[in-house]
């Protein structure tokens, strides 16, 4: 990241230093749509983020500048309310939510630009709002810790931007540790660091390019239909059952007759999704990457003929890679129906892997497919060199 540029366009605008704040992208190795059922997700913090040059201003009034749309914007602190520019609603929230848990904020001055892709499945609204929760919580000593920052950037998700989210994308911009994946149990809120040893290997994001715009609408919708089969069980005599957490699929089994087809698929999905969750662990543990390689496929599966949020472009893209033996394992990653799929790819070959990958998807779709290789990095914080 370019944090010349994002400190020298804060000077020119406000004629002061900044300090500097980054809050990365995540990627998601395994445990798709089980945040938001209480479930196990498999997060890393990556080498795409938002940075932040922002420094107070000693008003009430809260400038900021999105470097790379060449748009600015204001924020009144004594009178908040939803901006005409969409990309503010996600800094407003923050600001918000803070005030609303009693946090002092005063007025600021902010420049922000980012690397990850948009649309891409790589979570850059959870990275825009924990790198301001952060900068915030230094610059006005709000006392919070990083999990509490990513409760408040999870809220904004929710009332201002009007997704539903689980906590995941947070937390992984908020907790990330270099070289090192972890375990979140979206239930008891605790995390388990596993080394990613990526000798040899390399992760791969294609991003298809696609933004259907079921997106959103179906993600809310996946989470009715998953709360409604946890209600049905619940009634029927399984009172500690209170989300998909707590259902196996022997019990899960057992209610088939009593759920609907559509909701007892998407209950399945969720519930096969954190014992893959759980296997892929060990798997890390045994560094049988092969092993772990099997349980993407079989999530991509999952998220594709049971939750049904796929797409073509996503399955053709990892249905591209199955004949090639240097490739580990592939699956789509995010809330779906378009955004990015992740791959473990042998770095021997790499190249030629991804440039008949390239061929292939442009030869299907009419569309140039764009390629990111990833490294695993730490979390949202300060920048000090």
């Amino acid at each position: 990241m370019d944090y010349a540029s994002i400190i020298s366009t804060f000077e020119r605008l406000y004629n002061k230093e900044p300090l500097v704040f980054r809050a990365p992208g995540r990627i998601n190795l395994i445990g798709e749509h089980t945040d938001y059922n209480e479930g196990f997700v498999l997060p890393a913090a990556i080498d795409r983020e938002m940075t932040f040059a922002i420094a107070p201003n000693g008003t009430d009034t809260c400038r900021v500048y999105a470097l790379d749309l060449g748009e600015e914007d204001e924020i009144n602190l004594d009178n908040i309310k939803v901006s005409e520019k969409r990309w503010n609603n996600y800094l407003i929230g923050v600001i918000a939510i803070l005030e609303k848990k009693g946090k002092k904020i005063e007025g600021f001055d902010c420049v922000f630009s980012g690397n990850i892709p948009i649309g891409g499945g790589l979570s850059s609204s959870a990275a825009l709002e924990c790198g301001l929760g952060v900068a915030l919580n230094y610059y006005f000593s709000l006392g919070l810790s990083k999990k509490e920052i990513a409760f408040v950037a999870q809220q904004a998700e929710h009332e201002y931007a009007g997704v539903n989210c689980g906590i995941m994308d947070q937390f992984s911009s908020m907790c990330g540790k270099k070289d090192h994946v972890f375990k979140l149990d979206c239930k008891t809120l605790e995390i388990e660091y596993y080394p990613f040893k990526m000798n040899g290997f390399k992760i791969v994001l294609f991003d298809t390019g696609v933004s259907h715009q079921l997106a959103s609408s179906e993600y809310n919708k996946r989470r009715e239909e998953c709360e409604s089969g946890v209600a049905i069980i619940n009634q029927k005599g399984n009172a500690g059952v209170q989300s998909l957490r707590d259902v196996t699929l022997e019990m899960l089994t057992q209610y088939k007759s009593d759920l609907s087809a559509l909701v007892f698929k998407r209950c399945q999905y969720v519930v096969s999704e954190n014992e893959r969750v759980l296997d892929a662990c060990k798997k890390l543990e045994q560094e049988d990457f092969n092993g772990f390689g099997a349980l993407m496929y079989a999530s991509h599966e999952g998220l594709s003929k049971e939750y049904e949020v796929s797409c073509a472009e996503l399955d053709f893209l990892v249905d591209h890679t199955k004949p090639y033996d240097n490739i580990l394992g592939a699956r789509m990653m995010g809330g779906g129906f378009g955004g990015c799929t992740i791959n473990l790819v042998k770095e021997e070959g790499l190249e030629d892997f991804i440039d008949l990958t390239e061929k292939a998807y442009k030869a299907k779709t009419g569309i140039s497919l764009k390629t990111f290789i990833t490294e695993i990095k730490d979390g949202a914080g300060l920048v000090t060199s």
